[in-house]
């Protein structure tokens, strides 16, 4: 029993909860490009550079926040920053919005070209970003807390594995829950909302309704330059900061919204942890988990890991072609809100 219960907790300490944290934040930035693509009807390649914009004004917050002694106690003193960075992440999409993407609204030009001119936003961004803060690692200094560390768990439980559980894990999934609960609230409570989904189904009906265009489209950018912010910060508490993270998040996030289905928020959720779970279980080496369940003479002398954590991208890729190969529109019907 006691060694059942050693394989439980070295599978929560090493799978499912950084499964879960990860799958959270995969949702998020799934969620905006989600939202991009139901209502204006494009793939926003540049949805990875708005999240690592909003880590980089957070941090930078953080860090101006900190020189005064301004701070949170024991949680991250970057929840304190998160509200001035999602301002700022908005007036970058509604910056982006203006100057790129309602040119070619207003022409009509095809989705592909949309998303060609999303790639040259991102890399313009991606610039910005390097020479505001740098390519280098950065840390929000106060981001990792635990609220129980491996040698307390032992202590307390008597057992050989220790479970540790960072405060920043905590506060994604808690967030997380909190703007899933509230965004779909939104969408099928509010008039806004419901605006909203109607011209995600059908354009050229809703504006006969008298529904506003503009106004639809200033709400979508606002919706996704939160998303993409608290998405990136949540991701940096919860790792580190570097500005070439973000573009290979593009690969997972994308992956999240088309496994869901995309242009579905519950599918862009759904697709967030299938990918999330896929990937760690994928590259986590199971000696240890298969030590505690089977008789000794069974115990594997390898590492027991199907792939490496450098291939951890590659199962996103796989999973994504699969979807695309058997069910095209992803686990739910994609494209409308």
């Amino acid at each position: 029993m006691i060694d059942f219960l050693n394989a439980i907790v070295v599978l929560l300490n090493f799978v499912f909860i950084p499964a879960l944290s990860y799958g959270s934040q995969l949702a998020l930035g799934a969620l905006g490009v989600s939202f991009i693509y139901a209502i204006l009807r494009f793939a926003n390649f540049a949805h990875g550079e708005l999240m690592s914009f909003g880590a980089m004004t957070t941090i930078l917050i953080t860090w101006f926040f900190q020189s005064y002694g301004i701070n949170l106690g024991i949680l991250p003193t970057a929840l304190l920053a998160i509200p001035f960075s999602i301002f700022f992440t908005i007036i970058l999409c509604l910056l982006t919005n203006r100057l790129v993407f309602r040119y070619y609204r207003i022409k009509k030009s095809a989705p592909v070209v949309i998303a060609m001119a999303s790639i040259g936003v991102m890399f313009v961004v991606n610039a910005i970003i390097r020479i505001i803060i740098g390519p280098n690692d950065k840390k929000f200094f106060d981001g990792q807390k635990f609220i129980i560390k491996a040698k307390q768990f032992k202590e307390m439980t008597g057992l050989n594995e220790g479970l540790a559980l960072k405060s920043t894990q905590v506060i994604t999934i808690f967030i997380t829950i909190v703007l899933l609960i509230f965004l779909f609230w939104f969408l099928q409570k509010t008039k806004t909302g419901k605006s909203m989904r109607a011209f995600s189904d059908n354009e050229d009906l809703a504006l006969l309704s008298g529904i506003n265009p503009e106004k639809v489209v200033f709400i979508t950018w606002l919706i996704v330059g939160t998303l993409a912010c608290v998405a990136g910060t949540l991701y940096g508490l919860d790792k580190s900061y570097k500005p070439f993270t973000y573009l290979g998040l593009v690969l997972p996030i994308f992956a999240s919204a088309i496994v869901g289905g995309i242009g579905s928020p519950v599918g862009a959720v759904v697709g967030g942890y299938v990918i999330a779970f896929s990937e760690i279980m994928i590259t986590y080496a199971y000696k240890k988990f298969l030590k505690y369940i089977l008789p000794e003479n069974l115990e594997p002398s390898g590492l027991v890991q199907l792939l490496s954590t450098d291939y951890k991208f590659a199962v996103s890729f796989s999973i994504l072609v699969i979807v695309l190969l058997v069910r095209p529109s992803g686990i739910f019907k994609g494209r409308t809100l």
